[in-house]
């Protein structure tokens, strides 16, 4: 359990909305026999100066570890750039005016007397806010929820017994949300929320948007998720799963390695969410309450600067020529991966096995260099996965050794970048075996390495003699497969697969290894560290332009929270308002749309209520009033509905037929009548419901409709995709739309729309002398939007009688032509009922039943 004193920190329903004090940190004066502090800020990575109040533009960085290396030497700390930080070398692709400010931990533990003080100095020397997290904290934030919890998870291991993986553990997750708040305390204490950028990184923060979005509505905020990104079956096993979602999406920016790990989120937003995406001019973008989350799919790269600075020291010269020694007569196959659960090391040393089993001739002249770095986390699963490795390791070098051979030589970390890069210049192929890993640049490096430099080549005995080559054998389930085209791809699991590549790549001609080394290299040297960092910063610079041309307010408690951003114009319809006009006007023309609207989408009996016909009826009754329903239902079903409203106007089929009063004659639009076409549409149509568990078709005398909204979320919303596709290559010739609704195809008539019902009743009204004075209109799905399109130009055009009082609604925030917007549909049901008493007197029946319901 966490301390009280770690639980009284927690706000899980609500943050405290404020704004920061001061843009700098206080410092407080260290009394005591404190740490005397040395700085080593060497290097053009360095900043002396503290951070200027002057405004400049700034991106806020923000990890769960600061690019800092931190050192104790007795009583002295001495700290330094990490350079091999990604986060560190992402700011070679900001413009070099940019101030560049990072938030993180630092991967040393800070007593508390010491904190203010080291503070002070990283904030001065290095542009770093430090979080220090109370050690409680951290152990259940870092290695039991994030480690131990979401780390498994993603990688697509489900906890089905507590030896599979560790199970969702209540005070965990909070401690998880306290670290998260943390940091979004320190971002608040630095954070320009007006000018700045903030970019959030990976998997250990993704509930900070959130923090930070309700603190600052309209802060600039992009988030990069490093690690694999699981299919919804995997994701929605966790009890938080909305929270983090709507964290990501409290985000301008969200970006991903591959496509895959997109996918897998935006399917996830539509199963748990509701939430469809659209894909305009290359980009994909999720509507959330009237803000655009921005999808961005690229690969992280590396510093190539860097490495090429390490492979140009006459250190690195050395060290390759000591190895090339080392390993004269072999043939060098390289590993280098993390102590984990899912690198996959077992299964590659256990197919180099295989390989010497089946080849003979490759004994003693195959060596697989497995450089392993130190383990992240800590745990049981860490210690069975080394076991079983040094057991293989052990088996193998014992059956195919000799003297002075080792099939498997096993290098264990820390190893320095030097060290790494001359193992791997002398390597004929690296290989890459992870069962799953979000991106891994191991094999980027590698090929650096292998391009190497005038002083490598020298020591290789290679100056200007032969071209480049490399060879890599990757895993297909990892993020950096997508991008190296020429690599040799393998299921990890097959040991046989792994084995023939193994072989292949032993065994290629050396031309094929210098064409699949050219590839690699030109992708690799263009997509770059500082190219990634520059795109994404190019992109979320993009994604918030329009922060500041909408109207924002919070809604929501706790991790539920979300930002609805809407149209400086549009705004909530004021029941006082519209009864205010209502009441001042003579010739009313009053459209109401039906489902979703007057009756919920969720409803399953969608007859209308007494209460709906009795407030039809009252405002029906009003000889100032012309009422209708325009609805995209078939007329039949409409006139059995409302068969008590003898004064109720119906338009069904978007307009196909219309009839002024229960009395009154449907008449049609006055288009064709050859419907043909149906011939051709319901075959097709059957061919997807069949297809499509949950579908039906709905056979109108106009139209036909294919339903999908009690399908599969994700598989009807493809479907419904491609069938709009056939449907307008089989119907390109014939008089006829094929639109996409909410949850529906429709195929109809060209010319019939719910807006051509609104422009046939005004001049229908004009040419009668009763010009309408007074309009409303509500709807709330895409048809709708017809309506508030026609009604937009009947107001905008001057040839036309001016309409005094217009009020286009739709139901629900959201992007609309409309104006103004009701929530739900017992808002609407509330704001009729309000014109409805405010009409005079009558003593009709409809009277006397609105009375009984009010």
């Amino acid at each position: 359990m966490l301390s009280r004193s770690c639980l009284g920190l927690l706000n899980l329903v609500s943050v405290d909305d404020y704004q920061a004090l001061s843009r700098i940190p206080r410092v407080m004066t260290v009394s005591g026999d404190a740490p005397q502090l040395e700085i080593d800020d060497r290097g053009n990575y360095g900043s002396d100066g503290v951070v200027s109040p002057v405004s400049r533009e700034r991106r806020i960085i923000v990890a769960n570890q600061l690019p800092i290396r931190a050192f104790r030497d007795g009583k002295k700390w001495r700290f330094e750039w990490d350079r091999d930080s990604l986060v560190l070398q992402a700011k070679d692709g900001f413009p070099s005016e940019v101030e560049v400010l990072y938030v993180g931990s630092l991967k040393a533990e800070i007593e508390a007397c010491e904190q203010e003080e080291v503070a002070q100095v990283l904030l001065e020397k290095f542009r770093c806010v430090p979080t220090f997290l109370p050690s409680e904290v951290h152990n259940k934030f870092y290695h039991g929820f994030c480690k131990h919890y979401l780390w498994p998870l993603f990688h697509y291991m489900l906890p089905m017994s507590p030896s599979q993986g560790a199970r969702f553990d209540r005070s965990q997750w909070q401690a998880y949300v306290l670290a998260n708040k943390i940091f979004a305390d320190k971002v608040t204490e630095v954070i320009n929320p007006d000018e700045d950028y903030v970019w959030v990184h990976d998997y250990h923060l993704m509930i900070l948007p959130t923090f930070l979005r309700k603190r600052f509505h309209r802060v600039k905020l992009g988030f990069f998720l490093h690690n694999t990104f699981p299919t919804s079956e995997i994701y929605r096993t966790i009890p938080v799963r909305e929270e983090i979602l709507r964290a990501f999406l409290n985000c301008d920016l969200i970006g991903f390695h591959t496509f895959d790990y997109a996918r897998h989120f935006l399917s996830c937003c539509s199963r748990m969410l509701g939430l469809d995406y659209e894909s305009k001019r290359g980009y994909i973008g999720l509507d959330y309450y009237g803000r655009t989350v921005t999808i961005k799919i690229l690969p992280a790269g590396i510093h190539m600067g860097l490495l090429e600075s390490v492979l140009s020291l006459p250190q690195t010269a050395s060290r390759v020529k000591e190895l090339k020694e080392q390993f004269e007569g072999k043939v060098v196959i390289l590993g280098v991966d993390d102590m984990d659960l899912f690198k996959g090391i077992s299964l590659k040393f256990l197919a180099l096995g295989q390989l010497l089993d089946e080849n003979e001739d490759l004994r003693g002249r195959v060596v697989l260099v497995q450089i392993l770095n130190p383990a992240r986390s800590k745990g049981k699963d860490i210690q069975d996965v080394k076991s079983e490795s040094e057991a293989i390791a052990k088996e193998i070098n014992e059956k195919y050794g000799k003297p002075g051979y080792q099939p498997i030589v096993c290098i264990n970390g820390p190893v320095s970048t030097q060290e790494k890069a001359a193992y791997y210049a002398i390597s004929e192929c690296c290989v890459v075996s992870a069962v799953r890993d979000g991106m891994n640049l191991m094999p980027y490096e590698y090929t650096v390495c292998r391009q190497g430099s005038a002083a490598l080549d020298k020591a290789l005995g290679v100056e200007g003699v032969s071209p480049k080559q490399s060879v890599i054998i990757v895993s297909e389930f990892i993020g950096c497969s997508p991008s190296l085209s020429g690599a040799i791809r393998v299921n990890p699991w097959n040991i046989d697969d792994v084995s023939e590549a193994m072989n292949s790549a032993i065994t290629m001609p050396e031309a094929e290894k210098h064409l699949r080394h050219e590839k690699h290299y030109k992708y690799i040297s263009s997509h770059d560290v500082a190219y990634w960092a520059r795109s994404f910063d190019q992109d979320l610079e993009r994604a918030c332009r329009e922060h500041y041309l909408k109207r924002c307010w919070g809604v929501g408690l706790g991790l539920g929270f979300r930002v609805v951003a809407l149209d400086p114009t549009f705004r909530k319809l004021s029941v006082d308002k519209i009864v205010s006009a209502y009441r001042n006007t003579e010739s009313r023309l009053i459209l109401l749309d039906y489902d979703g609207t007057m009756m919920p989408q969720a409803s399953i009996d969608k007859t209308p209520s007494r209460e709906v016909i009795s407030v039809l009826n009252y405002l029906c009754s009003d000889p100032k009033n012309v009422v209708f329903i325009v609805s995209g239902r078939d007329r039949d079903r409409l006139s059995g509905w409302f068969s008590p409203c003898d004064k109720l106007g119906i338009s069904a089929e978007h307009g196909y037929f219309t009839r002024r009063s229960k009395d009154s004659t449907w008449e049609t639009c006055g288009l064709t009548t050859d419907f043909d076409w149906k011939m051709i549409v319901e075959p097709v149509m059957a061919l997807y419901t069949e297809a499509t568990d949950g579908s039906f078709i709905e056979t109108k005398e106009s139209a036909m409709v294919w339903h999908h909204q009690e399908a599969d979320p994700h598989f009807g919303s493809c479907q419904a995709k491609e069938l709009l596709d056939h449907l307008e290559n089989v119907l390109a010739n014939e008089p006829v739309v094929v639109k996409r609704g909410q949850h529906i195809v429709e195929v109809k008539p060209q010319g019939v729309s719910k807006g051509n019902v609104v422009e046939n009743l005004i001049s229908t009204m004009r040419s009668e002398g009763k010009s309408p004075d007074f309009l409303l209109c509500i709807g709330d799905d895409r048809s709708d939007e017809d309506m508030f399109e026609s009604i937009a130009h009947s107001v905008s055009n001057p040839a036309l009688p001016t309409i005094s009082q217009v009020f286009a609604c739709t139901v629900g925030q959201k992007p609309s032509m409309a104006k103004y917007y009701l929530e739900d549909t017992s808002e609407v049901i509330k704001l009729l009922e309000g014109l409805a008493t405010a009409s005079p007197p009558s003593t009709s029946i409809a009277s006397q039943e609105l009375r009984g319901t009010l």
